[in-house]
């Protein structure tokens, strides 16, 4: 309780100081942790030996510094997002390919949107709820109350509606078949119970195949979208063309085939800028936790 209170001092003081100051801040305490934390810097190594190979000490460099920044920058989001309008929305983020959203709502397809911690995806999702439609998201509750129901407020002020990961599957079952759209975050390592065995950069890897198996029971359409940026300031969120899952006599071969279309464009997005994605955490440990084992 007494952490949370300074922290909403703190947020108190920062809100009343300009933009870029507020970035400095969290951008300094974004330096600060990459110096400070050896143990996540040597897995941001390790996921990137394994996936991009060998890579530079520069390279490497540049990739974790910014993973931490990036880090910062959404933690930033959250706060700022307690406040924000969807006409402050509307300023710094831009929307590219909107078509492909606007001709499916029209048509009035379901929709299971699909991304990846890439970029600032706080940013990502509450734009999307905020100023094309409203969403269900999965989250994983905290395990601090206080903070909890904080990070609940910043994330459903302009419309996304949070959804427990402990029985979510029931909740999104709900809401798409009722006709709303969800999101899923899908970048992230999984247990064997709750995920399939997907290739991600030639490796194997465990992959949540929520997103097709709602999307080919409810007729859903899957469209996947990515935010980056190249100032900070300014975002783009960019819909890349939407999959339909197929309908074939072998539901759990249609299941994989798109969950592994979905692997592979996420690592697309990844190697086109590696810098942007969430390289700290443990992906690959439930296939591959040898590699973990100096961390």
């Amino acid at each position: 309780m007494i952490l949370f209170r300074l922290y909403l001092v703190l947020e108190w003081i920062l809100m009343r100081l300009p933009r870029a100051a507020r970035k400095g801040f969290f951008t300094f305490l974004g330096d600060a942790a990459y110096h400070l934390d050896p143990k996540h810097r040597r897995v941001i190594a390790q996921n990137v030996r394994f996936t991009l190979g060998d890579v530079s000490d520069a390279q490497l460099r540049r990739i974790g510094r910014y993973c931490y920044r990036n880090l910062m920058l959404s933690a930033l989001q959250i706060m700022e997002n307690r406040r924000n309008t969807r006409d402050d929305l509307a300023l710094h983020v831009r929307f590219q390919n909107r078509s492909y959203v606007d001709d499916a709502l029209a048509k009035g397809r379901k929709i299971v949107f699909i991304s990846a911690h890439y970029g600032n995806w706080e940013l990502g999702a509450t734009a999307l709820s905020a100023l094309i439609t409203p969403t269900h998201a999965v989250y994983k509750a905290l395990s601090n109350p206080h903070f909890d129901r904080y990070l609940l407020e910043s994330r459903s002020k302009l419309g996304m509606r949070m959804v427990e990961k402990h029985g979510a599957i029931k909740q999104m079952t709900r809401a798409i078949k009722n006709g709303e759209s969800v999101s899923f975050l899908i970048d992230q390592n999984t247990s064997k119970r709750e995920g399939i065995e997907v290739t991600f950069f030639g490796q194997k890897a465990r992959q949540s195949a929520a997103p097709a198996y709602l999307a080919r029971k409810y007729d859903a359409l899957i469209i996947p979208l990515f935010i980056d940026t190249q100032n900070e300031e300014a975002y783009v969120i960019t819909f890349e063309t939407p999959l339909e899952v197929a309908h074939s006599d072998d539901a759990e071969r249609d299941i994989l085939e798109t969950t592994q279309a979905l692997s592979d464009l996420i690592e697309r997005m990844i190697r086109r800028e590696p810098k942007f994605w969430f390289w700290c955490h443990r992906r690959f440990k439930s296939e591959h936790p040898e590699i973990y084992r100096a961390s």
